[in-house]
């Protein structure tokens, strides 16, 4: 499975599955942005990423660890 910038609740949800002790609400921008590209499957261009796009994952994973 390839998986993109656009791909924001999946992306959300193998970092919460990665990364079960972070709390996704105190993550700098810039690790959350090398974790994403470290993802298994992630084939976007990293630099197409963007603030609203690293938000919007950053949303996602903390609605995910609320679960």
């Amino acid at each position: 499975m390839e998986i993109t910038w656009s791909d924001v609740q999946l992306i959300a949800e193998m970092l919460y599955d990665e990364h079960p002790d972070v709390d996704p609400q105190w993550i700098r921008f810039t690790d959350l942005h090398a974790w994403v590209c470290a993802l298994d499957g992630f084939v976007d261009d990293p630099e197409k990423s963007n603030e609203k796009i690293l938000e919007a994952i950053q949303m996602a994973w903390i609605e995910e660890a609320e679960e």
